[in-house]
């Protein structure tokens, strides 16, 4: 037991333990990365109202060096998104009228997308003692939207550069266009997104390192469309990151 203890203190000291390769930092002058971000769920957090939407996220990022000293990198990061994808809970319900003079039915299904949790409905009944005959069912679905984004405004801050494990604080300014229109019908294809977040990026050389990061991500048309609920979600974004 005592070896194991000390074989996983070894392990920590060495991640966190400055870099011995002279005075130089791990900071790179320019990064490039590969990233996937992912939330299972969506509710009212600071300015969204949208519930249960899931988003997933892979794309490019770029970084450049503005500033470096002994306590702080600086950068400039901005982010592209090819697959940006937004999932929504559908409403689906399935209404049937029955007639008995003379004997006719009607069948009618509409699928909309929900602001709120989706949740299974279901009645019936009739118009009168003589008139026709009700019906309806409301189960759930999902939908997945494919779309694409690009954060091309945004800071990373990454502290006690020295060292391979670093904490990181981050923030981004950006936009999205979507097939379909999200998180609701009339909310519109073309949105706003930004986000902050904090995480930590160790570094395995000077020019090769991981990062993970947990993310406050909010989307919405800022009132250019009929509707606007937006989004916000808890992100859990993943990066391998390499330059020099």
């Amino acid at each position: 037991m005592r070896a194991i203890c000390l074989a996983w203190c070894a392990l920590i000291l060495s991640a966190v333990a400055p870099g011995q390769s002279g005075d130089r930092s791990y900071a790179r002058k320019n990064s490039f990365g590969i990233l996937t971000a992912y939330s299972h769920d969506s509710s009212h957090i600071i300015l969204g109202v949208a519930e249960n939407r899931e988003l997933l996220d892979i794309g490019l990022s770029y970084s450049r060096r503005l500033y470096l000293n002994n306590v702080v990198n600086w950068q400039y990061d901005g982010e592209i998104l090819p697959a940006a994808l937004n999932s929504d809970p559908v409403q689906v319900t399935t209404t049937t009228v029955t007639f008995t003079n003379p004997p006719n039915t009607f069948t009618s299904t509409l699928e909309l997308p929900t602001e709120a949790a989706c949740r299974p409905l279901s009645s019936s009944g009739s118009a009168g003692p003589n008139g026709p005959t009700y019906s309806f069912v409301s189960t759930c679905t999902r939908r997945w939207v494919m779309g694409e984004g690009i954060s091309p405004i945004g800071l990373q801050w990454n502290f006690l550069p020295r060292r391979k494990l670093q904490p990181v604080i981050e923030g981004h300014l950006g936009y999205m266009y979507s097939t379909e229109d999200i998180p609701v019908n009339d909310a519109g294809s073309f949105n706003f997104t930004f986000d902050v977040g904090a995480g930590f990026e160790l570094y395995r050389s000077q020019g090769r390192s991981f990062r993970v990061e947990y993310r406050y991500h909010h989307i919405s048309n800022d009132e250019t469309a009929t509707a606007n609920p937006g989004i916000d979600n808890g992100v859990l974004q993943v990066a391998w990151v390499f330059g020099r």
